[in-house]
């Protein structure tokens, strides 16, 4: 694989059709959204003399300190549900912007900015990887605490044949990771409060909201307003299907492109917050309801049956509804006095972390 300069800025979408269906329904939907937002060719990769493009979406005010809600999706490329989840929300956001006043409303002081799929390369191959064999996942240049030399998942520099390989030692970030990170970086880190949603799928039999870090079980900076965050979802939605954690309750990784860019921000001047998340879905659970989808390699991380399927691309439209409204209302958690985030610290540590 290797990256391909874009001849222009100018997208034109007849040089990519075809290629994948989640890059078709996108190029659909980017015809749905015409000049109520822009459209931002942001690179190229190529593989077997084909050329994938890498795009970006950007929607709302042109204020870049304005709340921001982002979406990302595609990073693995056998989760290829991510990237439906996000085009599906995407879908229904451009709907009720024709109609819908308060949504109309909510971009003229906010924005919304997405990138739905992250490794195109990785879905035309039906690999987790890209086209280098390199987890996007563990690219990053984090390294985690207290994991295991010979532990594979969490990240390994062994060889590119294996699942989960970072690349090669003090090499670059592969091309898709470095124009994540740098997308991110233009469209999101100015903002003065900031959340990103990346939606994977294969871990578990239930939907995790994964929250910093992976790198490490020590608890991130801003606890007090994700616990204050987590009060609101589970007060606004009592029956939401969500367990809201620190990604390392479960496993510590190596890599991590959140982390990174989570800490890259916290060098920044100026008062502002972003909080990284990821939807992890739950794909055992699809397994179990159809066994047989485990001989499929695209089965064990995607539903197959179309109402599961169908149940999936609406399941979390209130999730992504209640992080946008959130970022425009940050004073019953994000504002919080120094005093009370204390104790809302307190109660966080006790109910995620044992020590």
């Amino acid at each position: 694989m290797k990256l391909v300069k874009p001849r222009s800025t100018e997208l034109d979408v007849n040089r990519y059709l075809g290629l994948l269906p989640e890059l078709d329904e996108l190029f659909h939907l980017i015809e749905l959204m015409g000049d109520q937002g822009k459209v931002k060719l942001l690179g190229e990769v190529e593989n077997s003399n084909r050329v994938f493009p890498l795009i970006g979406l950007v929607l709302g005010t042109e204020d870049k300190t304005a709340p921001t809600f982002s979406l990302f999706s595609g990073v693995h490329g056998l989760e290829r549900i991510g990237s439906r989840v996000s085009l599906a929300y995407l879908r229904t956001f451009l709907q009720l912007l024709k109609w819908d006043r308060n949504t109309q409303e909510i971009l003229q002081r906010s924005r919304f900015v997405l990138l739905p799929v992250i490794n195109p390369v990785g879905m035309f191959l039906k690999r987790r990887s890209n086209g280098n064999g390199v987890d996007l996942m563990r690219n990053a240049p984090i390294q985690a605490e207290n994991l295991s030399r010979f532990s594979l998942y969490g990240g390994h520099r062994i060889s590119p044949r294996l699942p989960w390989y970072q690349g090669p030692s003090n090499a670059p970030m592969e091309y898709e990771a470095q124009v994540l990170c740098q997308f991110v970086k233009d469209e999101v880190f100015s903002s003065k409060l900031a959340i990103s949603v990346d939606v994977h799928s294969g871990y578990g039999a239930r939907d995790r909201f994964w929250f910093p870090y992976a790198k490490t079980r020590n608890p991130f900076k801003h606890l007090s307003e994700v616990f204050t965050l987590k009060s609101m979802l589970d007060q606004t939605y009592p029956n939401h299907i969500y367990k809201i954690e620190p990604q390392s309750n479960q496993y510590v990784t190596h890599g991590d492109l959140w982390d990174y860019l989570y800490e890259q921000h916290l060098n920044l001047e100026g008062n502002r917050l972003f909080l990284p998340f990821c939807l992890e879905m739950g794909s055992w659970l699809w397994v179990k309801k159809n066994f047989r989808q485990v001989f499929s390699i695209l089965g064990v991380f995607n539903p197959i049956a179309q109402h599961r399927l169908q149940r999936t691309l609406r399941r979390h439209i209130h999730l992504f509804d209640f992080l946008h409204r959130a970022v425009q209302s940050p004073l019953s958690w994000a504002g919080l006095p120094a005093t009370e985030k204390i104790l809302i610290r307190k109660k966080a540590l006790d109910l995620w972390y044992d020590d």
